[in-house]
């Protein structure tokens, strides 16, 4: 075949292109292991997260077995899904689901005889999925620690959820109101309350309006799920409505 012809070029340029999607498919495939191994290390990092159990992601294992005393699927319903693995709930597909479909996982922790619930959280931010932790110590009314991350957020903007400024925020704020109601927590623009733990509210990032919305959602639309079982499964009285 005449190397200066178009139908050698043509050829060439398809036989190039074959090896290298080839290859990339190979690459990706012999990586698909680790990565799952790095999104599992990172989901008991970010957990342990919750309860002040700061650990590299690598070193996740060890403490997330030692802390990390049960892992329960939940129906809406506060009931247990025992057919369920709870570490492997997808919420992402579960969220496509009707609510009654839907499993809800829940951690519970034991650090140094406090008990702790840890509850994931997923929801929508300005571009695209936001999504983290937060845990409740044994009132579930007060909350012990939270963790945000997101897919697509504005750096410097919505991205700010994952900075300890605002995950700190919510440490000690309340999820029920004075009545023992369920209201949630609130990322409120021009938020004045200062220190105050008990208004079920914390301040916004400037110019993330939208982004805060995300996360306020998100935390009243999946821990409302977990009131049945903590109603059921704890000796605390509140009036969980």
């Amino acid at each position: 075949m005449d190397r200066n012809s178009n139908a050698y070029t043509f050829l060439f340029v398809v036989l190039l292109i074959a090896v290298v999607a080839s290859a990339l498919a190979l690459t990706a495939t012999s990586l698909q292991p680790e990565q799952a191994e790095n999104v599992k290390n990172e989901k008991m990092q970010n957990i342990l997260g919750t309860v002040g159990i700061e650990v590299a992601r690598d070193s996740a294992q060890i403490p997330f077995d030692k802390y990390i005393v049960e892992r329960i699927a939940l129906d809406n319903n506060g009931q247990e899904k025992k057919d369920v693995n709870a570490f492997e709930v997808d919420l992402k597909k579960e969220l496509k689901k009707n609510v009654e479909e839907q499993a809800f996982p829940l951690y519970i922790a034991d650090i140094e005889g406090s008990k702790y619930y840890i509850v994931p959280l997923r929801g929508k931010g300005l571009w695209d999925a936001i999504w983290g932790y937060v845990a409740l110590k044994d009132d579930v009314n007060t909350i012990k620690g939270a963790v945000f991350d997101h897919k697509a957020e504005t750096p410097g903007l919505g991205g700010e959820i994952t900075q300890m400024w605002f995950k700190k925020a919510f440490d000690d704020e309340k999820i029920l109101d004075e009545s023992g109601n369920f209201v949630g927590v609130s990322v409120v623009k021009g938020y004045q309350g200062g220190d105050n733990k008990d208004d079920n509210a914390v301040d916004a990032i400037s110019g993330a309006t939208i982004t805060g919305d995300g996360v306020t959602d998100m935390i009243s639309e999946r821990l409302i799920n977990y009131l049945p079982y903590f109603k059921n499964n704890t000796n605390v009285k509140v009036a969980f409505n």
